[in-house]
Protein backbone atom coordinates (compact mmCIF):
# COMPACT_ATOMS: atom_id res chain seq x y z
CA UNK A 1 0.00 0.00 0.00
CA UNK A 2 2.39 2.84 1.24
CA UNK A 3 5.09 2.03 -1.51
CA UNK A 4 2.38 3.87 -4.04
CA UNK A 5 2.18 7.03 -2.03
CA UNK A 6 6.54 7.57 -1.77
CA UNK A 7 6.70 10.91 -3.80
CA UNK A 8 6.84 14.67 -3.61
CA UNK A 9 3.78 15.83 -1.45
CA UNK A 10 3.41 12.63 0.69
CA UNK A 11 5.87 9.69 2.04
CA UNK A 12 9.81 9.97 2.31
CA UNK A 13 9.84 5.94 2.35
CA UNK A 14 7.40 2.92 3.18
CA UNK A 15 8.88 0.08 5.13
CA UNK A 16 7.10 -3.12 4.05
CA UNK A 17 7.08 -6.47 5.65
CA UNK A 18 6.25 -9.79 4.02
CA UNK A 19 2.38 -10.11 2.64
CA UNK A 20 -0.27 -8.38 5.74
CA UNK A 21 3.21 -8.80 8.28
CA UNK A 22 4.97 -5.96 9.65
CA UNK A 23 8.48 -5.12 9.29
CA UNK A 24 11.43 -5.61 11.50
CA UNK A 25 12.41 -2.82 13.56
CA UNK A 26 15.76 -2.80 11.69
CA UNK A 27 14.10 -2.27 8.24
CA UNK A 28 11.86 0.73 10.31
CA UNK A 29 15.22 2.35 11.48
CA UNK A 30 17.18 1.67 8.06
CA UNK A 31 14.29 3.41 6.35
CA UNK A 32 13.99 6.48 8.51
CA UNK A 33 17.85 7.18 8.62
CA UNK A 34 17.96 6.92 4.80
CA UNK A 35 15.04 9.81 4.70
CA UNK A 36 16.12 11.88 7.90
CA UNK A 37 17.20 15.25 7.04
CA UNK A 38 17.47 16.33 10.12
CA UNK A 39 14.37 18.09 11.71
CA UNK A 40 13.23 14.48 12.75
CA UNK A 41 10.96 11.84 11.24
CA UNK A 42 7.33 11.07 11.65
CA UNK A 43 6.24 7.75 11.58
CA UNK A 44 2.69 6.79 10.65
CA UNK A 45 1.57 3.40 11.77
CA UNK A 46 -1.97 1.32 11.38
CA UNK A 47 -2.90 0.43 14.51
CA UNK A 48 -2.25 -3.59 14.22
CA UNK A 49 -0.14 -5.12 17.30
CA UNK A 50 2.69 -5.96 15.10
CA UNK A 51 3.42 -3.22 13.14
CA UNK A 52 2.90 -0.79 16.97
CA UNK A 53 5.25 -3.31 18.57
CA UNK A 54 7.74 -3.00 15.75
CA UNK A 55 7.81 0.73 15.41
CA UNK A 56 8.30 1.64 19.19
CA UNK A 57 11.59 -0.79 18.66
CA UNK A 58 12.85 0.99 15.45
CA UNK A 59 11.94 4.21 16.76
CA UNK A 60 13.97 3.48 20.16
CA UNK A 61 16.61 2.13 17.90
CA UNK A 62 16.68 5.45 15.64
CA UNK A 63 19.42 8.36 16.74
CA UNK A 64 16.87 11.39 15.77
CA UNK A 65 14.13 13.03 17.58
CA UNK A 66 10.66 11.35 15.97
CA UNK A 67 6.90 11.35 16.52
CA UNK A 68 4.22 8.59 16.04
CA UNK A 69 0.72 9.16 14.42
CA UNK A 70 -1.34 5.97 15.04
CA UNK A 71 -4.00 5.35 12.45
CA UNK A 72 -7.06 3.77 13.71
CA UNK A 73 -9.87 4.71 11.49
CA UNK A 74 -11.94 1.28 11.34
CA UNK A 75 -15.37 1.29 13.06
CA UNK A 76 -15.99 -1.80 12.26
CA UNK A 77 -14.23 -3.17 15.29
CA UNK A 78 -13.22 -1.99 19.02
CA UNK A 79 -10.64 -4.96 19.50
CA UNK A 80 -10.32 -7.82 17.87
CA UNK A 81 -7.72 -11.01 17.32
CA UNK A 82 -5.96 -8.83 15.02
CA UNK A 83 -5.39 -5.77 16.70
CA UNK A 84 -5.90 -3.97 20.22
CA UNK A 85 -8.52 -1.03 19.43
CA UNK A 86 -9.49 0.00 15.87
CA UNK A 87 -7.45 -0.63 12.84
CA UNK A 88 -5.97 1.35 10.40
CA UNK A 89 -7.53 0.96 7.59
CA UNK A 90 -7.90 3.43 4.06
CA UNK A 91 -8.08 6.52 6.26
CA UNK A 92 -4.46 6.16 6.77
CA UNK A 93 -4.00 7.60 2.89
CA UNK A 94 -5.96 10.34 4.05
CA UNK A 95 -3.58 11.34 6.94
CA UNK A 96 -0.52 10.22 4.52
CA UNK A 97 -1.49 12.76 1.82
CA UNK A 98 -2.57 16.09 4.64
CA UNK A 99 0.50 15.04 6.51
CA UNK A 100 2.63 14.87 3.70
CA UNK A 101 2.21 18.33 1.85
CA UNK A 102 2.61 20.21 5.11
CA UNK A 103 5.58 18.34 5.73
CA UNK A 104 6.59 19.12 2.20
CA UNK A 105 5.83 22.93 3.07
CA UNK A 106 8.28 22.59 5.83
CA UNK A 107 5.87 22.35 9.41
CA UNK A 108 7.94 21.37 12.14
CA UNK A 109 7.90 17.27 13.40
CA UNK A 110 5.42 18.64 16.98
CA UNK A 111 2.93 19.87 14.45
CA UNK A 112 2.70 17.21 12.13
CA UNK A 113 1.81 15.17 14.64
CA UNK A 114 -0.87 17.23 16.14
CA UNK A 115 -1.95 17.65 12.62
CA UNK A 116 -1.76 14.05 11.99
CA UNK A 117 -3.91 13.14 15.30
CA UNK A 118 -6.59 15.60 14.13
CA UNK A 119 -7.10 14.20 10.77
CA UNK A 120 -7.32 10.72 11.84
CA UNK A 121 -9.68 11.50 14.49
CA UNK A 122 -12.05 13.28 12.15
CA UNK A 123 -11.54 10.10 9.74
CA UNK A 124 -14.04 6.87 9.68
CA UNK A 125 -14.06 4.17 7.47
CA UNK A 126 -15.58 0.12 7.36
CA UNK A 127 -15.53 -2.62 4.81
CA UNK A 128 -17.50 -4.83 3.00
CA UNK A 129 -15.98 -7.97 0.59
CA UNK A 130 -17.91 -9.80 -1.53
CA UNK A 131 -15.10 -12.98 -1.88
CA UNK A 132 -11.79 -13.80 0.15
CA UNK A 133 -8.17 -13.01 -0.80
CA UNK A 134 -5.58 -15.69 -1.34
CA UNK A 135 -2.18 -14.83 0.09
CA UNK A 136 0.68 -16.67 -2.15
CA UNK A 137 2.42 -18.07 0.72
CA UNK A 138 -0.79 -20.13 2.15
CA UNK A 139 -2.30 -20.38 -1.95
CA UNK A 140 -6.10 -20.75 -0.34
CA UNK A 141 -8.71 -17.85 0.51
CA UNK A 142 -7.93 -16.16 4.18
CA UNK A 143 -11.61 -17.29 4.70
CA UNK A 144 -14.35 -19.41 2.94
CA UNK A 145 -17.64 -17.28 1.68
CA UNK A 146 -20.56 -18.51 -0.39
CA UNK A 147 -22.24 -17.61 -3.55
CA UNK A 148 -24.51 -14.74 -2.54
CA UNK A 149 -22.82 -14.06 0.70
CA UNK A 150 -20.88 -10.68 1.92
CA UNK A 151 -18.91 -10.10 4.73
CA UNK A 152 -19.42 -7.02 6.53
CA UNK A 153 -16.26 -5.67 8.70
CA UNK A 154 -13.45 -6.51 6.88
CA UNK A 155 -9.86 -5.51 7.45
CA UNK A 156 -7.21 -5.01 4.76
CA UNK A 157 -5.02 -7.67 5.87
CA UNK A 158 -7.71 -10.89 4.42
CA UNK A 159 -9.30 -10.59 7.68
CA UNK A 160 -13.27 -11.88 8.30
CA UNK A 161 -15.88 -9.26 9.18
CA UNK A 162 -17.90 -8.88 12.17
CA UNK A 163 -20.73 -10.55 10.24
CA UNK A 164 -21.65 -12.42 7.28
CA UNK A 165 -24.96 -11.37 5.56
CA UNK A 166 -26.67 -11.83 1.94
CA UNK A 167 -25.63 -9.61 -0.58
CA UNK A 168 -27.57 -6.86 -0.55
CA UNK A 169 -28.09 -3.59 -3.39
CA UNK A 170 -24.74 -1.07 -2.95
CA UNK A 171 -27.99 1.68 -1.41
CA UNK A 172 -28.19 -1.23 1.51
CA UNK A 173 -24.83 -1.67 1.99
CA UNK A 174 -23.82 1.85 1.87
CA UNK A 175 -26.91 2.84 4.03
CA UNK A 176 -25.24 0.44 6.65
CA UNK A 177 -21.54 1.53 6.54
CA UNK A 178 -22.75 5.13 6.34
CA UNK A 179 -24.95 5.00 9.43
CA UNK A 180 -22.08 3.79 11.93
CA UNK A 181 -19.90 6.40 10.27
CA UNK A 182 -22.10 8.81 10.82
CA UNK A 183 -22.87 7.98 14.40
CA UNK A 184 -19.12 7.32 15.44
CA UNK A 185 -18.12 11.15 13.71
CA UNK A 186 -21.30 12.92 15.49
CA UNK A 187 -22.94 16.12 14.27
CA UNK A 188 -22.60 16.37 10.86
CA UNK A 189 -25.04 18.79 9.46
CA UNK A 190 -22.71 21.53 7.42
CA UNK A 191 -19.48 19.82 7.79
CA UNK A 192 -17.25 19.48 4.82
CA UNK A 193 -15.93 16.14 3.99
CA UNK A 194 -13.92 13.88 1.63
CA UNK A 195 -15.27 11.16 0.74
CA UNK A 196 -12.89 8.17 -0.26
CA UNK A 197 -14.81 4.83 -1.89
CA UNK A 198 -11.37 2.42 -1.74
CA UNK A 199 -11.39 -0.53 -3.56
CA UNK A 200 -10.28 -3.96 -2.31
CA UNK A 201 -7.80 -5.09 -5.33
CA UNK A 202 -10.66 -7.40 -7.23
CA UNK A 203 -13.74 -4.58 -7.77
CA UNK A 204 -13.90 -3.17 -10.98
CA UNK A 205 -14.18 0.90 -11.07
CA UNK A 206 -17.82 0.80 -12.11
CA UNK A 207 -18.57 -0.47 -8.98
CA UNK A 208 -17.18 1.55 -6.56
CA UNK A 209 -18.91 4.35 -8.37
CA UNK A 210 -21.58 2.98 -7.44
CA UNK A 211 -20.81 2.64 -4.11
CA UNK A 212 -20.07 6.01 -4.19
CA UNK A 213 -23.19 7.47 -5.60
CA UNK A 214 -25.03 5.13 -2.94
CA UNK A 215 -22.60 6.70 0.08
CA UNK A 216 -22.68 10.68 -1.61
CA UNK A 217 -26.61 10.33 -1.38
CA UNK A 218 -26.87 9.81 1.93
CA UNK A 219 -24.03 11.66 3.42
CA UNK A 220 -25.78 14.86 1.57
CA UNK A 221 -29.06 13.62 2.97
CA UNK A 222 -27.63 14.31 6.23
CA UNK A 223 -26.65 17.89 5.32
CA UNK A 224 -22.56 17.05 4.89
CA UNK A 225 -20.80 19.33 2.00
CA UNK A 226 -18.69 16.56 0.01
CA UNK A 227 -16.00 19.15 -0.70
CA UNK A 228 -13.31 16.21 -2.11
CA UNK A 229 -13.86 13.00 -3.78
CA UNK A 230 -11.30 9.73 -4.49
CA UNK A 231 -12.48 6.70 -5.84
CA UNK A 232 -9.99 3.37 -6.74
CA UNK A 233 -8.02 0.99 -5.71
CA UNK A 234 -5.91 2.46 -3.23
CA UNK A 235 -5.92 0.39 0.52
CA UNK A 236 -6.26 -2.86 -1.08
CA UNK A 237 -6.50 -6.65 0.00
CA UNK A 238 -4.76 -8.68 -2.65
CA UNK A 239 -7.38 -9.93 -4.81
CA UNK A 240 -9.95 -9.51 -2.73
CA UNK A 241 -13.23 -8.02 -4.14
CA UNK A 242 -15.00 -5.52 -2.37
CA UNK A 243 -14.77 -2.16 -0.52
CA UNK A 244 -14.46 0.06 1.86
CA UNK A 245 -16.04 3.83 2.53
CA UNK A 246 -13.77 6.72 4.24
CA UNK A 247 -15.15 9.84 5.49
CA UNK A 248 -12.72 12.64 6.68
CA UNK A 249 -14.25 15.93 8.10
CA UNK A 250 -12.17 18.72 6.22
CA UNK A 251 -11.93 21.90 7.88
CA UNK A 252 -9.43 24.63 5.94
CA UNK A 253 -6.09 23.67 7.13
CA UNK A 254 -7.14 20.23 6.03
CA UNK A 255 -8.78 20.72 3.06
CA UNK A 256 -5.77 23.46 1.57
CA UNK A 257 -2.74 19.98 2.32
CA UNK A 258 -5.69 17.86 0.78
CA UNK A 259 -5.62 19.91 -2.62
CA UNK A 260 -1.39 20.26 -1.99
CA UNK A 261 0.38 19.61 -5.10
CA UNK A 262 1.37 15.70 -4.87
CA UNK A 263 3.38 13.02 -7.16
CA UNK A 264 3.31 9.83 -6.55
CA UNK A 265 2.86 6.65 -8.52
CA UNK A 266 -0.99 5.96 -6.98
CA UNK A 267 -1.46 9.28 -6.40
CA UNK A 268 -1.10 12.61 -8.39
CA UNK A 269 -2.18 15.72 -8.84
CA UNK A 270 -1.32 19.93 -9.23
CA UNK A 271 2.67 18.90 -10.78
Amino acid sequence: MHAGFVGVGMLDAACPGQVFTSPTPNQMMEAAEAVDCGAGVLFIVKNYEGDVMNFEMGAEMLATNSERVLTNDDVAVEDSSWTTGRRGVAGTLVVEKIVGAAAEEGMDLASLKALGDRVNGATRSMGVALTSCTVPASGKPTFEIGDGEMEIGVGIHGEAGRRRDRLKSADAIAEEICTLIAADLGELSGRQALLFVNGFGGTPLMELYLMYNSARKLFEGWEVVIARSLVGNYATSLDMAGCSITLSLLDETALRHWDAPVHTASLRWGM
